[in-house]
Formats: structure tokens, sequence, C-alpha cells
């Protein structure tokens, strides 16, 4: 009889801000059975999505990359040979030698993403990009405009404790579709609607599945929030319902904001945001008279380009009701400022030169192209180093992607665990650990816990960890004079929770994980907000003059016009996680194909019907796509649910060749839910 499985404690490396701590199922030394969520931990409860749930078809999957390769063909072509891992990074080395000489330390761009969120895994590239002044890297293509907006106002990145959500008596879920992306976030906020009969409000751009289990559903048109926000406000203010106390005491200028919104009504955000005056009339009513109002407010902020202009303005409303005062009450978005890392060992920043310049992640395409801007008046980028992204496929603007990646004068090492569509333009692929086979340490973005995830299985194959390529190239390159190259794994994650006074790694394996959420004075800013005069800023200080003073309905979006009637949102699918997931066959399954959502009167209008292939075009590119009528959508909005690989798609060409790459105000950022589109049947 075969032995029952060991369970061995780990942490979710996915780009998920729940991070949930996990109980996995280990077979024998190489193999895992059932993932399951912690029940021991206060946040996951016990919860996780379907997709870690089924991790053993991902981590023994039949087509992970298992040995280096070297390209044999034309780039994009597949056509690979076996090569030893010395010889594989001695090329590599060699290639990023040759282009430092010819051009400078800048043409090498280390690029790299949140394909894992551990500290050691991710961040580790960057410690020879410090060390060797390979051109910096600035990461906005999830999170800028979202952190931009909410620090305008609190100062810093951090909020309630999200575990308040169950002791809400209102749970306001904006920007976020957490049924599909953040699970988590649904057990504590079904646990209050069970226990305390809270009501849950949803504010999206579709009847998300989310949505489907909301008591208020608020249904907008994209880009829109900055407008549903100021109406909710004009109506605590008009009905004596803002906490003019806690403004007073906690806020600059409410007398300004008050005076601002005088003419924000209902009906003016009725005519923008699509949403009826009498609806957005309840909505704030609730707000204004449950002071326990929990605003989870969530990435979708990012993916517009008045994006940073939203997310503050949503943030204003709960210091305009002073639910900050009241357990259960206030706001959460992300906690990163409360780890409050010493990264020195892991990322090298004790080497780091400002004066080398940073490239914006989110226009590869155009600095692949030679964009002059895109690369700060610089060197071309002649060399890559790609780790834990794929952005031949999630990158927007994709055809310019493509082309640049396509250049023969541009040398591509991808260290990769299946050879997704970025690592087919590679010149060198290396094949990369999972997170449960290398040793990692984890920060939560969602809750508040320092998380440790052992390597509990061995790797199949020649499969090494990024810490363990980074290391090797750093000896090779001349570059090895800096301690973290000379450490294992543990032992910087050990010093680094030492240095950043969270004790010993011996300590936090013994624990499993660490609650480090700051006390409730701290958490809801009851003792000053993070500026100088301890006040929430209504009137933020933008770095642009361009950006509306107060809260507004900031018009820069990219509105339908007449060529291109219809607003395209490419909002997460559920059972995929950016293009993770999407090579294992149960996630594909359960999301069928590349898809557009496609209201049924806007259907009609353009004689189209369940399941016909469509044409969606604009000046960027164009992909092909099957309908499916969906009433969840206000007439004129679209949606394809991403991000499936470019080959998924009928003629090669995926969701992201829509998108654009422009920076979004005023810090960067990717407009992915920002498109305008034209659609064309092409038959069944």
């Amino acid at each position: 009889m075969p032995a029952a499985p060991r369970l061995h404690a780990s942490a979710c490396p996915h780009d998920c801000p729940s991070t949930c701590a996990l109980e996995v199922e280990v077979l024998d030394e190489a193999r895992i059975g059932r993932v399951r969520g912690a029940a021991g931990n206060s946040y996951t409860a016990g919860v996780i999505c379907a997709k870690v749930a089924r991790y053993a078809e991902r981590i023994h999957h039949p087509d992970r990359l298992t040995t280096p390769l070297r390209r044999t063909g034309p780039k994009g072509s597949g056509q690979f040979a076996p090569i030893a891992w010395d010889d594989a990074l001695d090329i590599v080395a060699e290639r990023f030698l040759e282009a430092e000489r010819r051009h400078g330390a800048e043409t090498v761009w280390p690029y790299y993403y949140a394909g894992t969120m551990g500290l050691v895994q991710r961040d580790g590239i960057n410690r020879l990009r410090h060390v060797k002044r390979y051109s910096g890297f600035h990461g906005t293509i999830c999170t800028t405009p979202a952190w931009t907006g909410w620090l305008a106002g609190a100062g810093r990145l951090s909020g309630a404790d999200p575990r308040e959500m169950a002791v809400s008596d209102l749970v306001v879920i904006w920007g976020t579709n957490p049924v599909s992306t953040q699970v988590n976030v649904m057990t504590h906020a079904v646990r209050a609607r069970k226990e305390r009969g809270a009501k849950i409000a949803v504010v999206d751009v579709y009847r998300t599945p989310t949505m489907e289990q909301a008591d208020i559903p608020l249904l907008i048109r994209p880009g829109t929030d900055g407008a549903l926000a100021c109406a909710v406000m004009h109506v605590l203010f008009r009905d004596g319902l803002a906490d003019r106390a806690y403004l007073a005491a906690h806020a600059d200028d409410p007398a300004g904001l008050e005076a601002h919104l005088a003419d924000r009504t209902p009906e003016w955000a009725e005519a923008i945001t699509g949403l009826a005056a009498v609806e957005i009339e309840a909505f704030a009513r609730l707000v204004g008279t449950t002071p326990r109002s929990f605003f989870r407010l969530g990435y979708g902020f990012t993916r517009s380009r008045n994006g940073a202009v939203n997310m503050h303005a949503a943030l204003c409303i709960p210091a305009v009701s002073g639910a900050w005062r009241h357990e259960g009450g206030g706001a959460f978005h992300t906690n990163g400022a409360i780890y409050h890392w010493d990264k020195t060992l892991i990322e090298g920043l004790d080497r780091r030169d400002p004066a080398v310049r940073t490239l914006d992640q989110s226009r590869i395409g155009a600095v692949l192209e030679g964009d002059a801007d895109a690369l700060g008046g610089g060197p071309p980028v002649t060399a890559l180093l790609v780790q834990n992204t794929n952005p031949v496929t999630i990158a927007p603007d994709q055809t310019r992607v493509r082309r640049g990646f396509a250049r023969d004068d541009l040398f591509v090492c991808v260290h990769e665990q299946f050879l997704t569509e970025t690592a087919r333009m590679a010149d060198i692929v290396l094949p990369a650990t999972m997170f449960l086979e290398h040793d990692d340490l984890y920060q939560a973005g969602g809750n508040q816990h320092i998380l440790f995830g052992p390597k509990i299985v061995e790797a199949p194959g020649a499969c090494r960890p990024n810490h363990a390529v980074v290391r090797a190239l750093a000896a090779r390159l001349g570059a090895d004079d800096h301690p973290g190259f000379h450490l294992t794994e543990r032992e910087i994650i050990d010093e680094t929770l030492r240095r950043s006074g969270w004790g010993s790694l011996a300590e936090l394996e013994a624990a499993r994980f660490r609650d480090v959420q700051p006390d409730f004075r701290t958490a809801h800013f009851l003792d000053g907000f993070a500026w100088p005069d301890g006040r929430f800023r209504l009137k933020p200080d933008w770095p642009s003059a361009a950006m509306p003073a107060f809260p507004d309905h900031w018009t820069v979006t990219e509105e339908a016009d007449a060529e291109h009637p219809f607003r395209l949102v490419t909002a997460p699918a559920r059972n995929f996680l950016n293009s993770s997931f999407t090579e294992t066959p149960g996630s594909r399954g359960r999301e069928g194909r590349p898809s557009l959502l496609l209201h049924p009167d806007d259907a009609a209008g353009l004689g189209v019907a369940e399941g016909d292939r469509v044409e969606v075009a604009n000046p960027r590119g164009a992909v092909i796509l099957h309908a499916r009528l969906f009433d969840g959508v206000r007439r004129g909005v679209v949606i394809a649910e991403s991000i499936w690989p470019n080959g998924a798609h009928e003629g090669g060409r995926g969701i992201n060749s829509l998108t654009g790459a422009d920076p979004v105000p005023p810090n960067g950022g990717a407009a992915v839910h920002d498109t305008r589109i034209r659609i064309r049947r092409l038959g069944a």
C-alpha cells in the first residue's frame, strides 16, 4: 500500500496579491499531488484558486523545458538544438561583452517581471544590472498608475488590514474581479455578509463573476470611475453625510473639494458612466450611512490612461465619509510599504548608479525598434536577458514588439519554464525551476504576511533557478565582486530578514509565515497620513499641470470614434494568470478559445451571431476572435478575456496587437483596458 503523501508548507509565487500560504502534497522526491490553502494562515484561510490547486498539472507538464537550447533556425521558428549549460552560459557572456564593447554597458537590458513574486528569484537580476551598469528597468505594466493614484492621496502604499473586510458592513470591491483573480478577497467579504448581513458592492466595466455575487452591482463604462467617485462625494456633501470633523482634522482642503464637486451631480455622472443617477444616489447614501464601509481598490485602475486620477478619486470617498475612523472601514490597495526590506544583497543596491538610463518595460516595442525617445537618447538595445516574463505575448503594441525581437542584430537569452513565444525568439534558452524546486522569500501584496517558500522537490532535467543563472553569468562577466553572488538563496534570505528587522530564516521557517500587520491606528492613518502635515491630499500635488487639481473625470482616454465605435477591455481570464497556465490543459479547456464578449444589441447591428468569427482592428493591428453574446456590458463596450498566446489566435496575432504602449500619465503604465476598435464579421 503506498505511503500517504507528506504535507509541506510553501507560498504561492504567482502575481496575485493574495500570496497564499500553501500546503503541498509531496508524493516522492520529484512529484507533488494536490495543493491546498493553509488553514492556519488568517488571510488565506484554507482557500486557494483552482489554478494553483491543480499545480501538479503545470509542474509535471511534459512540455517543460529541461535542457538548454541554442537556436538553429530563423528567429521564431522554434528550431533549437540542445547545448550544455557551460557552453550556453559562455555564449551569453561572450555576446553581452561583445555588445558592451561596441555600444557601452547600457546596450544590455536585463528584462524581467512577475512570473515569480519571490524576492530572490525575481529581483536578483538587478544585482547583475547594477554591478555591470546595464540599462535600468521601469516596471510599469501592472501597477504604476494605481500606485501613483493611491500615493497621491495617502502618501504611503499601505492601508487598513484587509481581514477587516470580514467585520465590515459594506464591502466595496472596485476595479478588481477577485472571484477570478484573488479569491481570498471574497472569503472575507462573504464572511461579513453571512455573519453581519453586510452588503457587497462591486464597481466594474462588465458583469464579472464577482459582480454576479454582488448585492449592489455598479456597471460603468471604462475609464469613468472618477466621475462615479465625484458624484458619490457630491451626495455626501449635499446631504450632510460627509464627516466634516474628520475632514477638518485629517484632510488638506475639504472646502475646496466641496466647492469643486458642486456640479458633479449624479445626473452629470450618469451621462458619463452609463450608471443611472438613482443607482448612484442609493450607493452614495449607503456609503454615507454605513460607517464600516471598506473600499477594496484593485489594479483595474492601472489599465486606463486616466487611472491615477481615478484611483485617487475613489480613495477620496472614505476620507470624505470618515470611514477610516472605524474597524471594517477605510480602504486598501496593497501593503508594499509595511515590509521595509533591506534588499542590498538581493538587488545590489549599493552598486546602483542613478546616472544609468532607465527604460520603460511597457515600451519594449519602441525600445527594440530604436525609438530615440524610448531609448532616452542612449545607445540601441542589442542584448536582452529575459527572466519571469513573456513580452512577446503580454506587452502592449505587439506589432512593434515582435518586429523588435526579430532584429538580426539583437541577441536574446531567455530563462524559462516553457518554450513561450518569447523563448521562441531567443538565441539561447535556459530551463528554469518552478517555485517548489528552489528556495525563496515572499511578501504579500494583498495582505500582511512574510512567507518562506522552501525547495521541496527536485527539478526535472537540467533546470536551474534564476539565482544560479545570475551568479554564473556574473562570474563569466567579471562582475562577481558583490557578496550577493557568493551566497546561496537561503543565506541571502536569512541575512535580508535580519537586516530588515524580521528575525532569522530559521525562525520564519519554523513559523511558516509571519504576520507583520501594523497596529490599527497606523493602518488607518489615524495619527496622520504619510505627508509632512499628516493630512490626506484631496488636492494632490500631481507632477503634471494637465492633471485635474481635485478628483474629476479626466478626459484623456482613447474614446470611440466614427471609425472605431467600440471600446475594448482586455480583462484577466479566470483560468490564466497573464500568460502563465495557458500551457496547462485544464486551464485551456476551461477557457475554450479566444473570444469577444459583445452586447446582443451591438451584435445585431453588426449582423454577428453567437460563435461567429469577427475581426477586431485599429491602426495598431487586427485580431480574429469568436463572438460570444453577453448582455453584461454597456453598449459600445466589448471584453476579451485574455491573455491567450498569439499562436492560439487565427492568423497568429494576439489581443495585445491592439493595445497601446503610450505612457500613462504621470509616471508610465500600459492602458490595456483603454482601446478603441472596430469590429467586422468574418462568418461562422
